[in-house]
């Protein structure tokens, strides 16, 4: 009988402690997984409504008052060609004209004896940033045909802006947030389990490319300018607790 009550009291303390040990185990399992990490995604696309051409034009001449009134002669070419392609002048800004002594490097008997004075370099730089972006890039594009008139004229390939783009990322973040939510919840509920309150989150940064195409994204984020059609994009990252955990 003794031996009988000794048998029964180790396997009470044997199941005892299996019972402390599951437990131990269930409270550590859901400790350590008792929260849902994901990511949402807000995306959107959208048309650039401000246009920025950057272009200069120069002179050369040996005389620099001449080269000065050449150059005033070219900038109302200019002026006027952007007038008639729907330009307003209110939307063109021209940069100081900047000067540049030019010399020649004289050799005599092929040893370098020094510098002889060539003339004057003379440059403007202008820049068009309109709302009227049709007007702006048929003007850019025929800006180039004043070489023919004997103007030396450089334009840079156009850029493209948004005025509204804090908006779209106040609201790409907004999208991206709830998207995070959703697709926790829909981890939760698929696991029999609720969630809970939101622990972190956190937002990655903007990666904005053009609308078509395969332009890789940034680890700083990007910001395409060569496009008008563009695609935002941002992620959010956040943390859930889980909670009625079956």
């Amino acid at each position: 009988m003794n031996n009988l009550w000794k048998y029964i009291i180790i396997s009470s303390a044997i199941v005892l402690a299996a019972i402390v040990l599951a437990g131990a185990y269930t409270q550590r399992y859901r400790t350590n997984n008792g929260s849902i990490t994901v990511t949402g995604l807000g995306e959107t696309e959208f048309t650039s409504d401000i246009i920025v051409v950057n272009a200069k034009f120069s002179t050369e001449n040996y005389d620099a008052a001449d080269g000065y009134r050449m150059m005033e002669r070219n900038r109302t070419e200019i002026e006027e060609f952007l007038k008639e392609h729907g330009v307003s002048s209110e939307d063109v800004s021209f940069d100081m004209l900047s000067s540049y002594k030019m010399t020649n490097s004289v050799y005599e008997e092929g040893k370098y004896i020094g510098e002889r004075f060539a003339g004057y370099r003379l440059t403007q730089s202008f820049s068009i940033e309109s709302n009227d972006v049709e007007a702006v890039e048929e003007a850019a594009r025929g800006l180039s045909s004043l070489i023919g008139e004997g103007i030396s004229i450089e334009v840079d390939n156009p850029m493209y802006f948004f005025s509204k783009l804090e908006s779209v990322k106040l609201d790409l973040i907004a999208a991206a947030a709830a998207d995070a939510r959703q697709r926790a919840e829909l981890i939760a509920n698929n696991s029999n389990a609720g969630l809970g309150t939101l622990i972190w989150s956190r937002a990655g940064v903007f990666q904005i490319t053009a609308a078509t195409g395969d332009e890789e994204f940034s680890a700083g984020g990007s910001f395409n300018l060569s496009s008008r059609e563009k695609k935002a994009r941002v992620t959010v990252r956040s943390e859930f607790k889980i909670a009625n955990i079956q």
